[in-house]
């Protein structure tokens, strides 16, 4: 069928990863979302079940070890091939991982709104599970560089992209239950290291033999797992058409004086706002109190430096 010289042809159709391509048709069950969200956090919410493997990390190098490795910096530390390595210097990557998810996600949070959730999945997928791919890399070759360049920051950028892309797609789909759309994913998010440093712990036994602690062929094996998880949710991801409403539903009228602003605020403006900086105070005291209690109580389980 032509129209004024145009075929249907000659129309661009949207791509496979493209956010017209997952707007979600008349009739669509709203509750196939959630599984598709958890799928990808229970993946990245590995994150924080890493310390699983600092342990086996720190006894990488068998043998009596070298005497100048008890005087080893932290610069010297990510590229000695000769000395295991410390919990210290393994704990950045779990620094890595949370820095680089609050960048990433501030940074390309209006790049996901714009593209739709399937892409950044997919990006998140990629970059998360080839972070783990490096990681594995680096422990092969015992360089903590690559592990952090891998794990640290590629798979911090992953992490925070599939962070985000399940809590505003779930939000969208829920507008009558915010508070249970955000929690089942934050319920991923948290459940992911319940599931994967049990799940880690029973690849490194399998793995490990007199000259490898199994490390890095765990990873390799829970890259594979995520990824294919990960892609899994990235595909099953749908977004409501515009202007969508659950059935029954509509937005609440305020009553008097409200907490909830109608006026609109630009992401470039947001950090202009003094409510900005204050949920910012409030959640940095918040992850700081929790990072910092399981370490000073745990310590007398760590090895001796």
């Amino acid at each position: 069928m032509a129209v004024a010289g145009v075929t249907t042809r000659d129309i661009p159709q949207p791509g496979l990863l493209d956010r017209e391509r997952i707007i979600a048709k008349p009739g669509f069950n709203r509750w196939l979302v959630p599984p598709a969200a958890l799928a990808i956090h229970l993946c990245i919410g590995m994150a924080y079940g890493f310390s699983v493997f600092w342990l086996p990390l720190t006894r990488a190098i068998s043998g009596t070890p070298d005497p100048s490795c008890a005087s080893l910096n932290l610069v010297s530390a990510l590229f000695t091939t000769s000395c295991n390595w410390r919990v210290a210097d393994l704990g950045w990557i779990y620094t890595l991982f949370f820095v680089l998810l609050g960048c990433s996600a501030a940074l390309w949070g209006g790049w996901l709104e714009r593209v739709g959730p399937r892409k950044a999945a997919f990006v998140s997928a990629c970059c998360w599970c080839g972070g783990i791919v490096i990681a594995a890399m680096g422990v092969m070759t015992h360089q903590l560089w690559l592990m952090w360049l891998g794990a640290g920051v590629i798979g911090g950028i992953g992490l925070g992209l599939g962070y985000i892309s399940p809590v505003s797609t779930l939000i969208k789909w829920f507008p009558d239950r915010r508070g249970m759309a955000t929690g089942m994913a934050i319920m991923g998010f948290g459940g992911g290291a319940m599931i994967g440093a049990p799940l880690a712990n029973i690849l490194m036994n399998t793995f490990k033999t007199d000259v490898s602690v199994g490390v890095w062929q765990t990873f390799i094996v829970m890259a594979a797992i995520y990824f294919v998880f990960m892609m899994g949710g990235a595909f099953g991801y749908r977004i409501p058409p515009a202007g969508w409403r659950p059935e029954g539903w509509a937005p609440p009228v305020s009553m008097g004086k409200s907490m909830i602003t109608h006026k609109h605020v630009h992401l470039r403006d947001a950090h202009k706002t003094p409510q900005f900086w204050l949920i910012w105070a409030v959640l940095c005291l918040n992850v700081s109190a929790f990072s910092a209690w399981p370490r000073r109580c745990c310590r007398k389980f760590l090895p001796a430096r």
